[in-house]
């Protein structure tokens, strides 16, 4: 089993629900941070996340968060523990306002 640290970055272009990270095959993810960042904007402007099980049920992380402009914000106040297939998903009220990074620690299963 190998321990591999990666980053993510999305940059929310549309106000489209736009997929952030899907957990690869044979691995569980543990998410130590999803920072959230407002700096094209000069308006607050409102997040919305889930993640999506394997069953296909969709949870909410946010819901209406509002993120005001130049600031960034830490979504996760704890590690969370994703499986295999498990899709992290986010909605921006505007487009073209902010811009996701999210910090991972990925085990491989076999």
């Amino acid at each position: 089993m190998a321990n591999v640290y990666k980053n993510y970055k999305v940059d929310l272009t549309t106000n489209a629900e736009t997929t952030l990270y899907t957990v690869p095959s044979e691995t569980t993810s543990i998410l130590r941070s999803i920072r959230v960042c407002n700096d094209d904007s000069s308006n607050a402007c409102t997040l919305n996340m889930t993640i999506t099980d394997t069953s296909s049920g969709v949870f909410s992380l946010e819901k209406e968060k509002s993120i005001a402009a130049k600031t960034s914000d830490e979504i996760l106040k704890a590690a969370l523990i994703a499986t295999e297939s498990e899709v992290l998903k986010a909605q921006a009220q505007n487009a073209n306002d902010l811009h996701i990074i999210i910090s991972v620690l990925e085990i491989s299963n076999i």
